[in-house]
């Protein structure tokens, strides 16, 4: 093992602070100029399971581009929402006791018929999304009504 001098670790010791200092910069500014591709709303639609997985009265949340979707199955038919609720981006909640939608985060409540607010501070209603049935799959996608 070859010595070394008190000087020599200290310079080798700020060398590598600065090569961490540097990287600590240049990591936010490349990721900023090369994003990872990031799909707002998918252009093909989603399968969410077959429809023997999702009986009357419950909901299932799957993965919708950037944003989960909830998918509830209710007396009146499927009903499909943006999970992400319209105050603060919290992810909703469908609850079959009440059968409401809820947010969790600021006390947010949504009706399931049409995504409209019921109470709580959220400004506008749940972007609504189109189901769609096929071979028994259900299916959702971008654009309103069922």
């Amino acid at each position: 093992m070859s010595d070394i001098t008190r000087r020599d670790f200290l310079k080798l010791l700020q060398g590598a602070g600065v090569l961490l200092g540097i990287s600590v910069v240049a990591a936010p500014v490349a990721a900023y100029f090369y994003p990872s591709k990031l799909i707002e709303m998918p252009s093909e639609p989603v399968l969410v399971c077959p429809e023997s997985e999702l009986p009357v009265g419950q909901a299932k949340t799957v993965e919708f581009g950037r944003y989960p979707a909830l998918v509830i199955n209710t007396e009146d038919g499927l009903k499909a929402y943006s999970a992400v609720c319209t105050h603060f981006a919290c992810l909703v909640k469908w609850n079959p006791d009440s059968g409401q939608i809820e947010c969790p985060c600021h006390d947010g409540f949504f009706k399931v018929a049409d995504g409209s607010v019921i109470a709580g501070p959220p400004p506008k209603p749940l972007l609504t999304l189109a189901t769609q049935v096929v071979d028994g799959q259900i299916y959702v996608k971008v654009g309103g009504g069922a």
